[in-house]
């Protein structure tokens, strides 16, 4: 497909919640099923409004509880509809039983989850301790910094996750009130053109199949349990990746919007860099170009696909820089963040001699501020100066009070 001016749309100007809704509209999705949980109610409810003035066909259900809808989502998919939902924080945590179930079993569900903490103590507000509790969970992960990226995301998600090859489900990322409740430009595509782009769904192993009579989710104890699950993430591994990278492509051809599992940026020359992401990418980079006006050679490398882990790509992109921040959004309760432990494997086998640095930062919805980037890339550049990690292995970003021990 080539890329048209006609297909698009006017700019409209949506928060990352209303994206996520227009694009499940566009996809016409068959099952919605659903419990609301703050910051990701006005996903579904904006649903339920479409399917109620009659703007979309299809079926929302109003189950009672995050468990239930992802229940519901699941007969939903094995009978060989379309299928979507939408959480956060504690919904994901009711949810998180069923998630196994469903990549489990192959079904290609769509699922935005708007990311934020996980209590106890409460709380509201952003940050990606959900998104690091089911990382595991056999789920293709996409993670978007903003609402034009949600809206973009989520047809690329049906789009891979739905492909015969593939067949697991699929997770949008967005961050909490900073992403979903935050109104931006967004570029739409024509219903038609969207609708084009994810295509017709083709059921595979349907349950209403009655020609193909298949089973869903039978238990296979030691004779055959290691080897579906090993099948499982080879196909997450070897498939899926080629996979998102065949779909960014043809997004590209069709909209001139350009997707890379690993986001670059100002990265060819960079002696630091800053390694995050949700919406904390666009605060780092405003940053970085700020910090290259003093002399520092900043960039920023933004994860766009959390799962599968793009273990090569962030070789490369890391590949020459002398020192490296890595941003965990969400408390590692006794160990190193993810992203932390994640940048040293990819690394590990290469001859890279960067520092890497740990940090945690914007737990409940805490800003990080463009003050805190500027400390950050001072210190990265001491530590590439000095040859060594010049403070604390690991640290805290933005903690109030005394300091506190982490590594």
């Amino acid at each position: 497909m080539a890329f048209d001016k006609m297909e698009l749309r006017e700019v409209e100007v949506w928060d990352g919640n209303y994206a996520a809704a227009h694009a499940m509209r566009q996809a016409q999705i068959d099952v919605v099923a659903a419990y609301p949980i703050t910051p990701s109610t006005p996903i579904v409810e904006s649903y339920a409004q479409f399917l109620a003035d009659g703007y979309i066909e299809g079926e929302f259900v109003m189950v009672e509880s995050e468990h239930a809808a992802m229940s519901g989502c699941i007969g939903a998919a094995a009978a060989g509809g379309r299928v979507a939902t939408a959480t956060s924080s504690q919904g994901l945590a009711l949810m998180s039983e069923t998630l196994y179930q469903a990549s489990g079993m192959r079904l290609p569900i769509v699922l935005n989850l708007v990311n934020r903490a996980l209590a106890s103590p409460l709380n509201v507000n952003g940050d990606h301790s959900d998104m690091y509790m089911i990382r595991d969970s056999g789920w293709i992960q996409f993670d978007a910094f903003c609402p034009q990226e949600t809206y973009d995301l989520n047809l690329m998600a049906f789009k891979v996750a739905e492909d015969h090859d593939i067949r697991l489900p699929a997770i949008v990322n967005q961050d909490g009130f900073m992403t979903s409740h935050t109104a931006q430009g967004v570029h739409t595509l024509n219903d038609d053109v969207a609708y084009g782009f994810v295509g017709e769904y083709k059921p595979m192993n349907d349950m209403l199949d009655f020609e193909h009579p298949v089973t869903h989710g039978v238990q296979t104890e030691e004779d055959w349990h290691f080897e579906h699950k090993a099948r499982q993430h080879s196909d997450l591994m070897t498939k899926v990746m080629p996979k998102i990278q065949e779909v960014f492509a043809d997004f590209e051809k069709l909209t001139g919007r350009k997707y890379n599992p690993v986001e670059k940026y100002d990265m060819d020359d960079a002696d630091v860099c800053v390694v995050c992401m949700g919406s904390s990418v666009e605060t780092a980079r405003e940053v970085a170009t700020e910090m290259r006006t003093k002399g520092i050679k900043a960039g920023v490398v933004g994860l766009r696909v959390v799962r599968p882990l793009p273990f090569f790509e962030i070789a490369e992109a890391l590949k020459g820089v002398k020192a490296i921040a890595a941003l965990d959004r969400s408390s590692p309760n006794g160990a190193a963040g993810m992203l932390f432990n994640e940048i040293a494997g990819a690394l590990f086998n290469t001859d890279t001699k960067a520092l890497l640095s740990g940090y945690v930062y914007g737990l409940g919805g805490r800003d990080l501020t463009k003050a805190h980037l500027v400390a950050l890339y001072n210190e990265l550049q001491a530590n590439a100066d000095a040859g060594k990690v010049t403070t604390q292995l690991q640290q805290f970003i933005g903690v109030r009070g005394p300091k506190l021990a982490f590594l």
